[in-house]
């Protein structure tokens, strides 16, 4: 059973990443390019004073992005190809089948992640502990983007409505949390705003890891409460609500 589970996986890695890679090269150049772009800008603005927290942000924003944009490639497969009905008459779960389909994210974003992860080694002075910390919140941000992606996948009948998911995510994902700066930042009468999304919290964990960011012992462990809380209340609706077979 575990050995049909990894065959599970592998396939889906095998057509949802390195196929991509292998015939369509312009595949790496984007995966690349898109966490980078907010980071080029912020680093030109701030002079250089937010490189090591811009990194970090482009690292979170590359988690975020491989699962909230699995949902288009897995939107395409089941409504275009009616894969997700083949899968549903054979033995793949729906969870073998959203963890190869999270593999697969993750393979297509090793390129930016080598960068980046190469960038921090040079740039960021974390301890040990601290960069377990921001090891521990990218996997749990991408558990998260990846079971949203495929919870939305499943209720979706259009890859153009994919779409607009995409762009509405990232803009509450990436864009209003301040994962590319501090969140002193943003003015104070407005600053609640930026805590409606998740990745605030995680950007906040992560920025104090590597010491960008003081918060207080009750901060830092309310902001680990709301995160882990958050990522288990979508997987818990995620596991009740997705359209895995139609009634």
């Amino acid at each position: 059973m575990k050995s049909s589970r990894l065959s599970q996986v592998y396939a889906s890695i095998l057509i949802d990443a390195l196929y991509q890679m292998k015939n369509y090269p312009i595949t790496l150049v984007s995966n690349v390019l898109a966490p980078f772009s907010v980071l080029v800008l912020i680093l030109l603005v701030s002079h250089g004073d937010l490189l090591s927290i811009s990194i970090e942000g482009a690292l979170i924003t590359s988690m975020i992005s491989g699962g909230v944009n699995l949902q288009i490639d897995l939107s395409h497969m089941k409504n275009d190809f009616k894969f997700q009905d083949m899968l549903v008459s054979s033995p793949t779960s729906a969870f073998a089948y959203a963890l190869g389909m999270g593999m697969a994210a993750l393979a297509n974003s090793i390129p930016a992640l080598a960068v980046l992860t190469f960038l921090s080694a040079l740039f960021i002075r974390a301890t040990l502990v601290g960069a377990l910390t921001v090891l521990c919140v990218f996997a749990l941000m991408f558990a998260f983007s990846v079971a949203l992606g495929f919870m939305l996948s499943t209720f979706s009948t259009d890859i153009q409505q994919n779409r607009a998911f995409v762009s509405i995510l990232t803009i509450i994902l990436a864009t209003i949390a301040p994962i590319y700066y501090p969140i002193t930042y943003i003015p104070a009468s407005i600053r609640f705003l930026a805590y409606f999304s998740p990745a605030t919290y995680a950007a906040e964990i992560a920025q104090n890891a590597i010491g960008d960011l003081q918060l207080t012992a009750v901060n830092l462990a309310a902001d680990w409460v709301v995160l882990v809380a958050v990522c288990l209340a979508l997987f818990a609706v995620a596991v009740k609500k997705s359209h895995w077979r139609d009634p």
